[in-house]
């Protein structure tokens, strides 16, 4: 079977080619369709490609294996999480000074008149570094010793789902692929059973931003290399069972047939969604068996499910979210991306942060000390943020939108633990100390998963395209 070459598919796309290609839509959806609903094969040529990426060896010391990110969608405001502004505080009510904001992008106050809102909730120092953190957290900062906090992080997007685009993909153009889907390209799957990337969303009660499927597509890369979408409620994945009335031997022999079919026409051409589409019957038939397993919580102890906060194992919440995210680490998944969609507050800050916090404290917290009692934290690199922060300006109960600054933290996978790194102004508008942008993040992100980020490229309209763009430089400072 051919490897992934997409000059070789372009050139491979004449009126001929097309005229065949054309012919295999409805049997493609057909496939498809047969795919979700578990007919498979079993182990093969394809399995093995599947799991393998195409770097050959690391460009750097690996030091995390996974990445679990923890997205905040919609924007928590740093000056209620991880930013402290007494001077904000003692001006609050007041004119916001006009020097700060004079010829600045804004989102809903441009022309309005700006007053300063601190921070309605108080800060306690955690941990040997004294982190200053929001009482809104009392649990994450328990948890301080371990945190890699930075607070002078910026973006380049104003908008949610372009600013959510930029931190995934590194790029508001659509086509670009996923954060998750360059690390399967790179260093496909520690997992045969289930996919090497895997989607969990939530919901708060209040400031629920929505969150496009482009999030995790695979963009530019074949498809295999996309993010699956997991159900947070009830059965994780549809159709996991064999339809009623077929057997085993039927389901095999019809298989069979199908990757000859197509492993004839695999030959001919350099498509690579042909050998995606091999690799997915496969897949499909483990996860038969893989999911039934992950799903079962039984050998959780009560004591597991009250240090998350879970009420209900599968009951949609970002506490069951994280406690399945724990046990997709420990399966092989790389990388695992959980959604929380509760911080988008133009209006009724207060009660939707206490609520929003709430839901994720408890469970975050607990993801970490889990993973690092099972030792898998040294070797995880999570990342818990949201795709912008918030105004120092009020509007109205709430907060605008703000890219000149924010917080996000990391923990594990070869992070400083117990550090802030960078800082905002004395009101927490602007980043003004080891500025961080969403290029560096990934950069950075990225040697710590062993890989130099302008090295990991794929053709795109004639372009080399990467997750940094052509911008993008390492951390040092926040690298162990």
């Amino acid at each position: 079977m051919h490897p992934y070459d997409p000059i070789a598919h372009t050139l491979s796309i004449n009126r001929r080619s097309f005229l065949t290609k054309s012919a295999y839509g409805l049997g493609g959806a057909a496939f498809a369709m047969l795919a979700a609903k578990g007919f498979a094969a079993t182990d093969g040529p394809a399995s093995a490609n599947f799991s393998k990426g195409v770097l050959k060896a690391p460009h750097f010391p690996v030091k995390a294996k996974r990445v679990i990110y923890l997205c905040m969608a919609g924007g928590p405001s740093h000056l209620e999480t991880f930013d402290w502004k007494p001077a904000l505080k003692k001006l609050d009510g007041q004119a916001f000074p006009e020097s700060f904001t004079k010829g600045q992008q804004l989102a809903q106050l441009q022309g309005a008149v700006l007053k300063a809102r601190g921070s309605f909730i108080d800060y306690k120092k955690y941990g040997k570094a004294g982190i200053e953190i929001s009482d809104l957290f009392p649990h994450i900062g328990t948890q301080a010793d371990d945190l890699c906090v930075i607070r002078s992080m910026q973006t380049e997007q104003i908008n949610h789902d372009t600013a959510h685009a930029f931190m995934n993909t590194g790029s508001i153009i659509k086509g670009r692929p996923s954060m998750g889907s360059w690390l399967l390209y790179g260093l496909g799957s520690e997992t045969e059973n289930l996919p090497g990337y895997i989607v969990l969303t939530s919901a708060g009660k209040t400031g629920l931003q929505p969150i496009s499927s482009r999030q995790w597509s695979s963009g530019a890369l074949p498809s295999k290399y996309q993010g699956i979408l997991f159900q947070s409620k009830g059965d994780a994945v549809h159709y996991i069972g064999n339809p009623q009335g077929v057997c085993q031997s039927t389901q095999r022999q019809v298989v069979d047939e199908i990757r000859r079919l197509n492993g004839t026409l695999a030959e001919e051409t350099v498509d690579p969604e042909i050998a995606t589409r091999i690799a997915q019957y496969e897949l499909a038939f483990k996860m038969q068996t893989s999911v039934p397993d992950l799903l079962d919580f039984k050998n959780e102890s009560p004591k597991t499910l009250e240090n998350y906060g879970i009420k209900e194992v599968g009951d949609g919440s970002f506490a069951s979210n994280c406690l399945m995210a724990r046990r997709l680490a420990e399966r092989g998944v790389r990388m695992i991306q959980l959604y929380h969609r509760a911080w988008d507050h133009h209006g009724g800050i207060e009660d939707g942060m206490r609520s929003a916090a709430k839901d994720v404290d408890k469970a975050t917290a607990a993801l970490i000390a889990d993973l690092k009692q099972r030792g898998m934290l040294e070797d995880t690199l999570l990342l818990w943020g949201g795709e912008f922060g918030r105004t120092p300006m009020g509007q109205g109960s709430g907060r605008d939108h703000h890219i000149l600054g924010f917080s996000v933290f990391l923990a594990g996978g070869g992070v400083k633990a117990g550090t802030v790194y960078g800082n905002t102004d004395e009101l927490g508008y602007r980043s003004v100390e080891n500025v961080v942008n969403v290029h560096d993040l990934h950069a950075t992100m990225l040697a710590l998963m062993g890989i130099e980020h302008t090295r990991l490229t794929v053709k795109l309209q004639g372009l080399d395209i990467r997750l940094t763009g052509i911008a993008g430089k390492q951390v040092k400072g926040i690298m162990a």
